[in-house]
């Protein structure tokens, strides 16, 4: 067939038929899209009107009802009908934006009542977050799941009324605190999505930072300069550190935690609000909270005390890290979670200089008295008074020592190195810490031992003390840290101790004899009477006091076996700081 021909057919005019029907359609179309306009225009001032009617109901600038009573706390059902009417509102806004033959005027006056609206949300808002202050204090927050929890585990079968009053009290708040954070989801969600989250938003951080920077200021946490804290007395900084101790406890159980969940839970529906109302709510507060243990750790102050708060303070940070990170968690608060980091860092800095310092306490002591008898020297008392605390800080110490190079190879007698040293590479390095400290300690006593022109006297002086020294280890965390090898070692040093001359011997069997003798003569005399006749002596008395004499006639002839002298080693905080004053100044 020719091109043409099939051209021809394909492209032949339309049959009349055929264009006779298609503009009876096209007109059909016409009044069908007319009516949908005409049905859409009816529905969309059906929706204005029913928006008007309720929210200029609620228009506190015409009406004196309005002005003074609270939508959500007159009727709950009503506040849900004006946040419907206003969600409908503004779809109906965006049809009109949308649609071309749209008339101005009514979106003019949506404008309008949408403007109107949105001021009775935003005084919604605010009262609702000041009138529920205590409803809505961090701390209800953010144990209103444990007091459930408390609650549910308590006896079904208690009739105590006290604690079902008290049950139903909590109850109650708990319901009016849920209620009010529902509520200010709701109104929050609705100003978000007309357009107006920043006037939400900023009643919302004025309202909650204030309560934040109440909360930590009646915590006592204070702006402090660094040379404010140098210029303090210590009993002043240990009284500020006590109190940062329980801030930091409370902050981090209430404060941030339960300002996070209401955060979270307000504004749910936008990760960007949330973490924007949070940062600008707490971040100057946990700046301020975190950024106090750095201060003192930069501090000079020189007491005994200072090392024991230094490490209560990294404790306190280091067991509440998991809980920062996860509270501070946004990008916009790294800064807090940067400012505890270098606390602990500064912390740890200050715990390894006092360390130091302490070493170098015991190796600068330079007293020359004699000890009579060659009893227990004062600075054998305060050192091990001194690490048996320490030892009771032995986790947080080895975190902080870790990766502290082991001290340096030393010119010190090759009889006081004893493992744990600075050459056995599996030893913790806390163990090898403490050890080496111990090391110092005994080597400055074996140098004042020299002291004693009596050389007897002098051996006597250095077991008495090497021997006070293995019992504070033996009963105390110390003997976990160093380890059974050490005790062991050591004790055989107690034994390995005599006294080689006779006289001095001899001085000493007696004197020990007669004050034993003479207390037990005293004794057996007074009592001797209560046992009737000799015979009776016979049956309840099994040495006289010519046998005790005798029993002590070979002393001090045979091998003697290590008596074991117990100290206490549990000492309460209360009682650290009179330990610790002594002659040893660290």
């Amino acid at each position: 067939m020719p091109r043409k021909g099939m051209r021809s057919l394909c492209f032949s005019p339309r049959t009349p038929s055929f264009s006779t029907s298609r503009q009876s359609t096209t007109s059909e179309s016409t009044a069908s899209s007319t009516n949908r306009r005409r049905f859409s225009e009816s529905m969309i001032e059906q929706t204005i009107d029913a928006a008007a009617t309720i929210i200029m109901k609620w228009d506190a600038d015409t009406s004196a009802y309005a002005k003074v009573t609270s939508l959500f706390y007159e009727s709950k059902r009503e506040a849900l009908q004006f946040i419907r009417s206003v969600n409908e509102l503004q779809k109906t806004m965006h049809l009109l934006v949308s649609d071309q033959g749209s008339r101005s005027e009514k979106l003019v006056r949506a404008q309008i009542l949408m403007q109107t609206a949105m001021k009775r949300l935003q005084k919604e808002f605010y009262q609702i977050l000041s009138m529920n202050r205590a409803h809505l204090d961090p701390e209800s927050v953010s144990t209103r799941s444990s007091r459930t929890s408390a609650r549910s585990s308590t006896s079904d079968f208690d009739d105590d009324d006290e604690i079902r009053t008290a049950g139903d009290s909590i109850s109650e708040i708990e319901e009016v605190s849920s209620m009010a954070m529902s509520d200010l989801k709701l109104i929050a969600d609705c100003m978000i999505a007309s357009g107006y989250a920043k006037e939400c938003m900023h009643i919302y951080k004025i309202i909650r930072k204030s309560i934040i920077d109440e909360g930590i200021y009646k915590l006592g946490i204070e702006k402090l300069s660094s040379s404010q804290v140098n210029k303090m007395d210590w009993d002043v900084l240990d009284l500020k550190i006590k109190n940062w101790l329980e801030a930091e406890k409370i902050s981090m159980r209430t404060l941030f935690t339960g300002e996070r969940i209401l955060c979270d839970q307000v504004f749910a529906t936008s990760d960007l609000i949330k973490e924007s109302c949070f940062t600008e709510i707490s971040k100057e507060a946990a700046i301020l909270l975190f950024g106090f243990p750095e201060l003192v750790a930069k501090t000079k102050k020189n007491s005994p005390e200072k090392m024991f708060r230094v490490l209560d303070m990294y404790s306190a940070i280091s067991e509440d890290w998991k809980e920062i990170e996860t509270i501070f968690s946004f990008e916009s608060t790294s800064t807090v979670r940067l400012q505890a980091l270098d606390s602990l860092v500064r912390l740890s800095e200050s715990v390894r200089s006092l360390l130091m310092d302490f070493e170098s306490t015991i190796q600068k002591d330079s007293s020359k008295t004699m000890i009579p008898g060659g009893g227990l020297h004062p600075l054998t008392i305060s050192s091990m008074n001194y690490l048996t605390l320490l030892a009771d800080y032995s986790n947080i110490l080895t975190d902080i020592i870790s990766d502290w190079p082991p001290p340096a190879k030393s010119t010190l007698p090759a009889s006081f190195l004893f493992s744990p040293d600075s050459e056995d590479s599996t030893a913790p390095a806390i163990s090898v810490r403490f050890a080496w400290l111990i090391l110092v300690l005994l080597c400055k006593l074996d140098g004042k031992a020299k002291h004693y022109k009596d050389v007897s006297l002098s051996y006597l002086f250095l077991a008495n003390n090497l021997q006070h020294v293995i019992s504070r280890v033996r009963t105390s965390n110390l003997q976990y840290i160093l380890g059974e090898e050490w005790i062991t070692k050591h004790e055989a040093k107690q034994r390995s101790y005599i006294v080689p001359d006779s006289k001095l011997r001899e001085e000493i069997k007696v004197s020990i004899g007669t004050k034993l003798v003479t207390l037990y003569r005293d004794f057996y005399n007074t009592h001797i009477s209560t046992v009737g006749d000799e015979r009776g002596a016979r049956l309840f008395v099994r040495f006289s006091p010519e046998d005790i004499g005798n029993y002590f006639s070979d002393l001090f002839y045979g091998t003697v076996s290590s008596g074991s002298s117990s100290t206490s080693s549990s000492v309460s905080s209360h009682h650290r700081r009179q330990m610790l004053r002594s002659p040893l100044g660290v």
